[in-house]
């Protein structure tokens, strides 16, 4: 344990000068208040709490910014250090492979966390300022935070068993964005796709909910958008209205995700080659 505190302390700091930290921070902050703002008269014309309908706003935003933001963030852990030479010698000390991927795993995601949490707090208290808050408001802004982050450790996790597999930068920075385009674009064009294709009927009302549900980006926006009725939404976000299962079955779908990755991630530290 005290290992991987050591290596966690020194992780943390590496991630906290990393420049995609500000820059999440400074672009999660800008699209969040813009969000809020423009937002405004629309929320003033449906007589809806400001803060919730920026709350629902922000899900979809989040499902494309937060991904990008953790995969940037960590898919260099490991490449990065077997090119430069540092993994070899990290590893010629005691230190556990696992130990070494928890630690990286944990830094990266408090660095994340940190950069979310910031970045909401100052968005939610601009609001709340101009515009003032309803208790449910309150309660929608708590769980998108608390959501994002934990969708930023999924996607932290998935970059870092990218860079433990992928042994070189650029080849991990090219598998990232790869990932990133097939889970969160290319996922749901070819879902809208296929219920465009197939119509009513049993593709529509018991395949497609699930296939939304397998995917980490879909499960979060599904679970943030189905207790929101402050804006009317159509697509995969208008799925949130329909759900054939509770809301919190998508949280269970980020926790699988984020124990698949952790454990294959484990798996693949074990078998860098230096």
């Amino acid at each position: 344990m005290t290992r991987m505190i050591t290596i966690f302390v020194q992780e943390f700091r590496l991630a906290r000068r990393n420049l995609w930290v500000l820059l999440a921070t400074g672009v999660l902050t800008l699209f969040a208040l813009a969000l809020a703002f423009l937002g405004a008269g629309q929320g003033a014309a449906l007589k809806a709490d400001v803060l919730s309908l920026t709350a629902a706003s922000l899900a979809t935003l989040s499902v494309y910014l937060i991904p990008l933001i953790a995969l940037l963030m960590s898919y260099d852990a490991f490449s990065g250090e077997v090119e430069r030479g540092t993994l070899a010698l990290t590893l010629a000390t005691p230190v556990r492979r696992w130990e070494l991927f928890g630690a990286k795993f944990l830094a990266q995601t408090v660095a994340a966390g940190t950069a979310i949490a910031i970045s909401f707090l100052l968005a939610g208290a601009a609001v709340v300022l101009v515009y003032g808050a309803a208790p449910a408001g309150l309660a929608a802004w708590a769980s998108l935070t608390a959501s994002s982050i934990a969708l930023g450790a999924v996607f932290v996790a998935v970059g870092l068993t990218l860079s433990a597999a992928a042994g070189r930068t650029a080849l991990a920075a090219a598998m990232a964005i790869g990932i990133w385009l097939v889970l969160v674009v290319l996922y749901d064009l070819a879902l809208l796709g296929g219920i465009m294709a197939a119509g009513e009927g049993v593709f529509a009302s018991h395949v497609f909910p699930w296939l939304v549900l397998a995917n980490p980006a879909d499960a979060f926006r599904l679970y943030n958008l189905a207790a929101l009725d402050a804006a009317p939404v159509a697509g995969i976000d208008g799925l949130a209205r329909t759900l054939p299962f509770p809301p919190y079955a998508a949280l269970g779908a980020l926790a699988l995700w984020l124990a698949g990755a952790l454990a294959l991630g484990i798996h693949r530290t074990k078998r860098i080659v230096l």
